[in-house]
């Protein structure tokens, strides 16, 4: 695949998060960063959260969605910075350009769409915000979408209260929207070479994975399938969180056949009963079949449990703590890594699929604005042009 150049100017993790997946590819990725003003920090506001392990603004929360990037800082608010941005677009060949700020702010940092295309026509752009383009002012954080499209109401137990998600799925799932759509734009850019605007609302991209519950409310669905469950599936009993003498494992029965194969096994033959015999039947019994499971389970080892379901070929697995899944033999060796400005490997995420050739380490992010005046030049400006942009704050000092 040919090598493309992407300008984002992102902060927080759903655009780095899709725009690390060009990095992965291979592909050249310049953030843009804001410079500070007033009381404001320069730069993004997750490169100072967690651990200090490089600089003030590299922190530990801030590496992974920004290695092997490059990065340059603009004032965008001046007229000096927004004629600097299309400069770099047009003489840097600049294929995709991303944002992730407001949307009402597009114009006003010459950001928007129409004024990016007018410089180069086949350009492919991207934003990702809240509710999207139709809704400007509204700023869009991860948990607070979860809240909104419902996935707070749906995890968590049932006689608690409303749980968040462990993971940051809104921000990811619209930053894997970003990645998809801008291949797909690609793809048509190649057959009539135009360019394109993609606009993800992180609310619909939410929205579309709530398939198994949202749906079920025309069909005249019992409230109960669309609420908490806690570790349980709605559908399918038994599938839950069991324990074990040493810890806890996870058992998913997905199906009568799967059913038979359980009640097979000694130590879960006294579960089998005739109402149990079918998926139905045991929803009906569902609170007692689910304590005569953990009574069976809690006095043996996990592993012993666990040897007994895969014998079974039952679906299962222990649950891990992530320092675990890390060491896990599927994935250690596919891990990626950056190594610190002080020699220290750092172990990262897998890509999410094998791609030939792909590479697994990354260079360590840059500083703030570090590349600015190199990229500068590589775009045609002058050393006298860099100064006299320095001096109108168009770019640091």
């Amino acid at each position: 695949m040919k090598k493309r150049t992407v300008l984002s100017l992102e902060q927080a993790l759903s655009m780095p998060y899709a725009t690390l997946r060009f990095v992965q590819l291979g592909w050249r990725v310049i953030r843009i960063e804001a410079l500070g003003s007033g009381r404001g920090l320069p730069g993004d506001p997750n490169g100072y959260i967690g651990t200090r392990v490089a600089d003030d603004d590299r922190r530990s929360y801030y590496i992974a969605p920004n290695v092997g990037k490059e990065a340059i800082a603009l004032n965008l608010k001046s007229a000096e910075g927004r004629e600097v941005l299309q400069r770099i677009i047009h003489d840097l060949n600049v294929d995709v350009f991303c944002c992730n700020t407001v949307p009402e702010r597009y114009k006003a940092l010459g950001i928007d769409y129409a004024t990016l295309s007018a410089v180069k026509p086949d350009l492919i752009w991207a934003g990702i915000s809240a509710l999207g383009p139709e809704y400007p002012e509204v700023p869009g954080y991860d948990p607070v979408i979860q809240a909104m499209a419902g996935y707070v109401e749906l995890t968590g137990d049932p006689n608690g209260t409303p749980v968040l998600c462990g993971v940051p799925v809104i921000d990811l799932k619209a930053g894997d929207e970003v990645y998809a759509n801008v291949m797909l734009a690609l793809a048509e850019r190649a057959e009539t070479g135009r360019g394109s605007e993609i606009n993800v609302s992180m609310l619909q991209a939410a929205a579309s994975w709530l398939i198994t519950t949202l749906p079920l409310m025309d069909f005249n669905c019992e409230p109960w399938e669309i609420t908490r469950a806690g570790n349980e599936h709605r559908k399918f009993v038994p599938t839950n969180v069991y324990p074990a003498s040493d810890g806890f494992f996870y058992m998913a029965i997905g199906s009568d056949v799967m059913w038979r194969r359980l009640t097979a096994v000694a130590r879960f033959a006294s579960l089998a009963t005739e109402e149990r015999l079918t998926n139905e039947g045991r929803i009906r019994d569902r609170v007692k079949l689910q304590r005569d499971i953990a009574a069976l389970t809690a006095t043996a080892s996990t592993e012993d449990v666990m040897a007994e379901l895969r014998a079974a070929t039952i679906p299962h697995a222990r649950i891990n703590g992530v320092a675990a899944v890390r060491e896990l033999e599927a994935l250690r060796d596919r891990l990626t890594s950056t190594v610190m400005p002080d020699g220290k490997r750092v172990r990262m995420q897998p890509m999410a699929v094998d791609l030939p050739g792909a590479a697994r380490e990354f260079a360590f992010p840059p500083k703030y604005g570090e590349h600015t005046r190199l990229v500068l030049r590589e775009a045609g400006f002058s050393d006298d042009e860099c100064r006299a942009l320095a001096a109108a704050g168009a770019i640091p000092n």
